[in-house]
């Protein structure tokens, strides 16, 4: 393996290449999706991780995958439109209520002693209110359109699609995207990285636990839009 070559490449490149590298980037804490763009050198660098401990790991988790290709590359729009919503979507809609839940629990029972987690239920109201919206649109307004492109363009290749058909509502999307992974940025700092604290009732450890299990899938629902759904729409659509 070329060790200078990986560490130049952007940090989503190498899942887009090999997903199985997916839990290694998160036990570091490294972004893969919002920050995807940073190669995994100024990742590291922003983190203050020493790079090569990351790569050791990446390097055994690439042995054992046997150098496999992520399956959602092969996929269809229409089929990772269907995947978001089948396993991400449903996913956040049956988690959101019961992670509030515990954090009401938690900040009434707990709040006097550990405040930081009166603003942790305050920030995932933030994210509960602002992901439904979000999910609302994209399965209204913006993946109809995705799959109704793809179905069309497969048609007649040379179609003209308005400029901000697609172009519009996927920017929008991506900058809630950043807003989200802002916010459960925050969570993580302010639980430091979901610890639990000692002599913790159950609800408590439940819910840090249910966080971090959140902020994961939301790293890789994002990254499966941004880094692979949203640029193959984009690159078929321009104006040929």
């Amino acid at each position: 393996m070329d060790m200078e070559n990986i560490v130049q490449q952007s940090v989503a490149s190498l899942v887009l290449k090999n997903h199985q590298i997916v839990p290694v980037l998160e036990k570091y804490n490294i972004d893969f999706c919002c920050k995807g763009k940073l190669s995994l050198q100024e990742a590291c660098r922003d983190k203050g991780i020493n790079v090569s401990d990351i790569l050791t790991e990446i390097e055994s988790v690439q042995k054992d995958a046997g150098g496999r290709s992520m399956p959602f590359v092969e996929m269809s729009q229409a089929q990772l439109v269907n995947h978001i919503i089948v396993h991400h979507h449903y996913y956040v809609r049956k988690a959101m209520p019961v992670i509030m839940g515990q954090l009401e629990k938690v900040a009434a029972k707990h709040g006097e002693h550990y405040p930081y987690m009166i603003k942790v239920k305050e920030l995932f109201g933030i994210i509960q209110n602002e992901m439904d919206q979000h999910m609302r649109k994209e399965e209204v307004v913006l993946f109809p359109r995705i799959v109704e492109v793809e179905r069309e363009l497969g048609i007649d290749p040379n179609l003209q699609i308005p400029k901000d058909y697609l172009s519009g509502p996927i920017s929008m999307m991506e900058n809630e995207h950043d807003q989200a992974g802002d916010i459960m940025f925050q969570i993580r700092a302010l639980t430091n990285n979901y610890k639990v604290p000692s002599g913790a009732c159950t609800t408590f450890q439940v819910c840090l636990a249910g966080l971090s299990e959140f902020e994961n899938d939301l790293h890789q629902h994002v990254h499966l839009e941004n880094n692979i759904l949203f640029p193959r729409v984009l690159e078929s659509t321009l104006i040929k």
